[in-house]
């Protein structure tokens, strides 16, 4: 299949969003909005780098790549509305590969009311997928990282380090292990899935648009960066409360020091690290309810001149400089 084939097989017979005006099929598209912000971001996979087929099979890069987008709108409060993907094809890649990673992207996007509506594909010597997302969010109600304030609250929905052991098992990274054994206890289906076909939280996010202000980082790389990130840009000081950072109840059978490089570190839970006021996050815990998503309270912001743009780590009453560390993309 030649590239005009396989754009012809992957156009849409009509768009989900009337914001669409042209999609695939001219030089460009054309997108109207009238009484939103528009909110862009792109991401992108390369073969050996964020994924393996021997943990990802095409279908799941498809869906993963999208969905590392889609967490950046709902990091932003956005609802997303259209997707364009450029391809770098091996020669050696099948057109069921190919189809398989569209296919991939179309399963998710389906969900959200997503459109295709461009992209490109060029032949090289590594599979790389790139995807431009674009998404509307209610005027000046886009969530800036920037956003965090003295005295909030800081929050993180679900439990982290799930999709680092997902990969670690995909990997069977344990088989030499002395905890070898009580893997056969667990649930590693939920793990799997969670590195194969992430959740992006936009639902949750989208409904808090009646608050005024909340800050919000979505989980990529891992909570020691996100948190750093969040306090550079608003010029604060996070303070984490290791006790209270969730993980899934399984992955305490791997010792304290992997758990911790886990769910500080291991990156892509596309979870929402946030803060808000304290009388606002009653509403926030409310909205988690909705949805049945889990949500924790895991520290707070303070204002100090002295350690503004530093996130600390609170363990058996102590504190300690938590660092931006985060994810190395290997597969």
């Amino acid at each position: 299949m030649d590239e005009f084939e396989f754009i012809d097989s992957i156009t849409q017979k009509y768009y989900r969003q009337s914001s669409v005006i042209k999609g695939i099929g001219d030089d460009a598209a054309i997108l109207r909005h009238s009484y939103h912000d528009l909110v862009t971001a792109v991401d992108t996979m390369v073969d050996g780098v964020h994924f393996s087929k021997e943990t990802v099979p095409p279908f799941y890069i498809g869906y993963r790549t999208l969905a590392a987008n889609i967490s950046d709108m709902a990091a932003m409060g956005a609802v997303p509305t259209s997707y364009m993907i450029s391809l770098v094809v091996p020669k050696d890649y099948s057109n069921h590969e190919l189809q398989a990673i569209y296919q991939g992207m179309d399963q998710l996007s389906r969900q959200y009311h997503m459109d295709l509506i461009g992209g490109d594909t060029v032949t090289g010597d590594q599979l790389v997928v790139s995807v431009t997302i674009h998404g509307v969010v209610d005027k000046d109600k886009a969530r800036l990282r920037s956003h965090a304030r003295d005295g909030d609250i800081v929050f993180v929905t679900g439990t982290l380090g799930d999709s680092r052991f997902g990969l670690g098992l995909l990997l069977d990274e344990y088989k030499r292990q002395p905890y070898n054994d009580q893997l056969d206890k667990i649930d590693r289906d939920f793990f799997i899935h969670r590195h194969q076909q992430p959740t992006p939280r936009v639902d949750f996010a989208r409904d808090l648009t009646p608050l005024q202000r909340v800050a919000l980082n979505d989980v990529s790389d891992g909570i020691a960066s996100e948190a750093n990130e969040i306090a550079k840009a608003s010029q604060v000081t996070l303070i984490i409360d290791d006790d209270q950072v969730p993980v899934h109840p399984d992955m305490n059978i791997l010792p304290d020091e992997l758990i911790h490089d886990y769910k500080y570190s291991g990156g892509e839970d596309f979870e929402l690290l946030g803060t808000v006021s304290t009388q606002d996050f009653p509403f926030v815990v409310e909205i988690a309810r909705k949805h049945h998503l889990p949500l924790c309270q895991i520290g707070y912001v303070k204002d100090a001149e002295h350690t503004n743009q530093r996130v600390y780590l609170k363990q058996h009453d102590t504190l300690k400089r938590l660092k931006k560390t985060g994810y190395t993309h290997k597969n």
